[in-house]
């Protein structure tokens, strides 16, 4: 099978940061459910593990005190749950515990298999008494059944014929992991869940636990079957809330004893009665053979890869970790409405769960471009908020519109500090961007009135509330742009850029929807008045962006070029990122930024400034920009590759393609970092192919790097399916199905009826 498609680790490092970061690396999720890839057998005592099973949106309350407490400051959070450990499988050879810690490791390797959608681990273990064992564990996150999750562990005795015991365990006892000393991950344990009950049902047990705070009930299910020609099947000790079963198997020499654990998950969110959901799952999966579940899993990837498969000729590896950070967004991406997709995906507990913006500006572009349905499902998590955003803009003061949350699980606030949390005020403008963009990828006008423009008008009405009139300019005032280390700022461009942007869109929906008949239930919905888009559209013209004719830049905002510039050259390396050895007062002083603030600005509203300012702006931002966040590096690589910095565009994309396979952040132990996995995608597509989805059209301007041979990607644009395959000798696009279509290649605009060839400019 091809490299491209296999992210492989062999001689396994044992040291127990190596471990952490490969329990994220090799997790198993479909966007539903997610579990980290534990070691079945455990470890030994003193190592630190996070051992955690996640259902996307699933979630209790916690408390967030403050020490001053003062109006409107959260005091509570949403904080996502490890619902229960089904992992636990030992096995024993004669009495000697598998253990990779002990006896001999002779061989040991894991891989994942994007194309099958399985991770496998496999040891060749010799135990302290001589008896060797070759073992295969694969593992499975269903795409076809979402509550379900499978290990399917094989034993094989090498040089021995004997008893062979399998004991599975069932755990609802299960706490989330704290760090007090990291700001990314809880600070605290809490007893979150409460054991409701236990049963045993046809061969399976099934604990049903209930949050402490929230009002949730969640079910999850385990069931073990053995194939072996000699096996003693024990019963199901169910005592609290675990449940234990222990198979005892005469093996043979060379025959493979299979062991399959099936687990289901059912949460109250989405069923009604989570233990018959739990049941129903259960009895429907284990009713067919393991191998159906793989051959759908196949048929599922083989879809999703065929309209978004990105590839790369002249690097396979490069290839596989740009393959591995698209595989990872469609585990992470919820499937249904009640969820989006957290920072960390539903591979750890950094970040507690939380939805931020990065959905919108850098994971929902994979989808809108590859996958509109699950883009629309993003969206529609976003309208199913909107009520509480009415209220957190209540909350902070603003008599009308809706402002949403920075993090966020259900809809509230879930950043306790506020100058650079909830001050982001961008994230409204955000969410209706990537509403808009939905729209421009789809055409789907009969969305927008149902939803979508509701959206869109409440967060125009926001902005309208939130900015102020000065010397005839419309002006925003004590908010936070994109960048961290810069906060609660006046006229930030970022995000007074991106409030234009949704005043437009707010009046350019009104019109089209007026014109389709399909206003008014809208209109009446939120009591909205012809008077309100004359202001909206009044405020677009004249909304301040400030710009600096000395230096020729947008500064990042009113006070940003006033303030010294950090002492970089006398920083040492240790300490960075900055948020973890300064306090953040004293960060908010200088010229430095966390991440792209301005820059991202020229990327996304790349119309708003000629090339000469957006090329002083990078040159300038570039060199007071640390990249302590994940989200920096493939929004820089985008803009240098608009500006012809071929070498830089490659060097920041590399910096983001492995960042996870890597480590480089030394925080991958506590998830992935899903918004760089979708900044990845966008470094190529919108940095390389030179993408760009307008209100004008399909705009594209590919380039090549010289370090690859060629690459290809595909794309559905207003339901028609597009390969672009960018070489030496020029990019061809072909319309693969679909009427034909207009499309802008390097500024020219052409129809699209069966494949168009142009040289590399």
């Amino acid at each position: 099978m091809s490299e491209k498609w296999i992210y492989k680790i062999d001689d396994l490092k044992m040291d127990n940061e190596a471990l952490l970061v490969n329990e994220t690396i090799f997790h198993n999720a479909n966007g539903y459910i997610g579990v980290r890839s534990n070691f079945e057998e455990g470890y030994p005592e003193g190592y630190d593990t996070i051992r955690g099973s996640y259902i996307n949106g699933f979630y209790d309350i916690a408390e967030m005190k403050q020490a001053e407490k003062l109006y409107g400051m959260a005091e509570e959070k949403e904080t996502m749950l490890n619902v229960a450990d089904g992992q636990t499988i030992c096995v024993y050879l004669d009495g000697e515990k598998f253990s990779m810690f002990d006896g001999e490791v002779l061989s040991s390797s894991r891989r994942l298999d994007m194309q099958n959608g399985y991770t496998v681990r496999k040891v060749l273990w010799k135990a302290p008494n001589g008896k060797e064992v070759d073992i295969e564990i694969r593992r499975m996150a269903s795409f076809s059944h979402l509550q379900v999750f499978v290990i399917d562990y094989q034993v094989t005795p090498v040089n021995f014929s004997g008893e062979v015991i399998i004991e599975s365990e069932h755990q609802g006892n299960v706490r989330n992991y704290c760090n007090p000393n990291d700001p990314r991950v809880a600070g605290e344990s809490f007893q979150h869940l409460l054991p409701d009950h236990g049963v045993v049902e046809n061969g399976a047990s099934y604990l049903i636990t209930n949050t402490a705070s929230s009002g949730l009930q969640v079910c999850t299910g385990v069931k073990n079957t053995i194939s072996a020609g000699e096996a003693e099947t024990g019963e199901i000790v169910l005592e609290g809330h675990h449940a234990v079963q222990k198979f005892i198997i005469q093996a043979k020499q060379g025959e493979a004893v299979r062991f399959v654990k099936y687990m289901v998950f059912a949460d109250s969110i989405r069923y009604q009665a989570v233990q018959t959901a739990a049941k129903d799952e259960m009895e429907a999966v284990s009713s067919v053979p393991l191998d159906q579940l793989y051959k759908e899993q196949r048929e599922y990837l083989d879809k999703f890869w065929e309209s978004s498969a990105l590839e790369i000729d002249g690097d396979d590896a490069l290839c596989a970790a740009v393959r591995y950070n698209a595989y990872q967004l469609i585990q992470s991406v919820g499937k249904d409405p009640y969820c989006d997709i957290a920072a960390k995906g539903l591979s750890g507990e950094g970040y507690e769960g939380h939805y931020f913006w990065d959905t919108e500006m850098y994971m929902q572009p994979f989808f809108t471009l590859t996958n509109p349905e699950v883009s629309k499902n993003l969206v529609e998590y976003r309208y199913s908020t909107l009520d509480k955003a009415r209220e957190n803009a209540r909350i902070l003061g603003h008599k009308k519109g809706a402002a949403y949350p920075w993090r966020t699980i259900r809809g509230r606030e879930c950043s306790g500090y506020f100058p650079s949390g909830s001050a982001q005020y961008h994230i409204s403008g955000d969410i209706a961007y990537s509403t808009v963009a939905y729209y421009l990828a789809t055409g789907d006008l009969d969305f927008m009135a149902e939803k979508g423009a509701e959206i869109i008008f409440e967060t125009a009405r926001m902005w309208v509330d939130l900015g102020c009139w000065h010397k005839g300019t419309f002006q925003i005032h004590e908010v936070t742009g994109p960048d961290e280390y810069t906060c609660l700022v006046s006229n930030n461009y970022y995000t007074n850029l991106n409030a234009q942007y949704n005043l437009h869109w707010a009046v350019r929906l009104y019109k089209l929807l007026k014109e389709a008949g399909k206003l008014e239930p809208v209109a009446e919905r939120i009591g909205l008045q012809e008077s309100e888009i004359e202001e909206f559209e009044k405020a677009e013209k004249a909304m301040y962006l400030p710009y600096d004719e000395e230096l020729g830049i947008n500064p990042q905002d009113d006070s940003f070029l006033n303030k010294e510039v950090w002492d970089f050259e006398n920083t040492p390396k240790e300490d960075y990122p900055l948020l973890l050895h300064y306090h953040p007062m004293h960060i908010y002083r200088y010229q430095v930024c966390k991440q792209a603030d301005t820059v991202l600005a020229h990327f996304i509203f790349e119309d708003a400034q000629d090339m000469e300012t957006i090329r002083k702006s990078f040159a300038y931002y570039e060199k007071v920009t640390t990249h302590d966040s994940s989200l920096s590096t493939c929004i820089y690589s985008i803009v240098a590759s608009k500006l012809g910095l071929a070498d830089k565009a490659y060097e920041y994309f590399g910096d983001s393609a492995k960042l996870d396979l890597f480590n480089t952040h030394q925080n991958t132990k506590d998830g992935i970092h899903t918004a760089n996995m979708g900044g990845n995608y966008m470094a190529i597509v919108y940095g390389f192919g030179g993408f760009r989805l307008k209100e004008s059209g399909a705009w594209f301007a590919p380039a090549l790097p010289k370090q690859w041979d060629a690459y290809r990607f595909k794309l559905i644009y207003l339901g028609r399916h597009i390969q672009v395959v960018v070489n030496k000798e020029g990019t061809t696009f072909t319309l693969e199905s679909g009427e034909p279509v207009q499309i802008h290649v390097y500024g020219e605009e052409c129809l699209l009826e069966n494949s168009l060839h142009f040289p590399l400019k």
